[in-house]
């Protein structure tokens, strides 16, 4: 009895680790530089397939912006409320990455391959962008 107690116990330990490190959640961005803080994103999932969409933008400047240098269906549509990560899904040879899907940088219209891999405990997320071999990282903080 005691082992089957023990064996729920873990089991629901590491239910609760998972889903910590999950991208699942709301982010706060953070520019390249590590210290500016952009906008805020959720990141849902949907039959395993993560989508990452703009709630707020910090800087007051911009919340009326909209993706004038979009080329898909997102041309001139409003940057908050932007769907900007899309079809990403859980690396199978590797479960603590997603892979496979694309991120938009709306300031420049431009989509890249994205990765995503949460860090210290699911606290951060490691969001890179790359073509080919060139990338850029940068590691949005957690909010809820």
């Amino acid at each position: 009895m005691k082992t089957l107690f023990a064996a729920a116990a873990l089991c629901l330990f590491a239910q609760g680790a998972f889903a910590q490190s999950s991208p699942v959640g709301l982010w706060k961005t953070i520019d390249d530089d590590g210290k500016t803080e952009k906008s805020l994103v959720r990141i849902t999932e949907n039959n395993g397939v993560l989508t990452g969409t703009i709630e707020k933008i910090f800087d007051a400047g911009k919340q009326d912006s909209k993706c004038d240098k979009c080329a898909d269906d997102r041309k001139d549509k409003p940057v908050i409320g932007m769907q900007i990560i899309r079809g990403v899904k859980q690396d199978n040879d590797d479960k603590l990455h997603w892979v496979g899907g694309e991120i938009l940088d709306p300031n420049n219209g431009k989509t890249y391959k994205t990765r995503l891999k949460p860090v210290e405990g699911g606290k951060k997320l490691e969001m890179r962008g790359y073509i080919g071999f060139l990338y850029r990282t940068q590691v949005w903080q957690r909010v809820e």
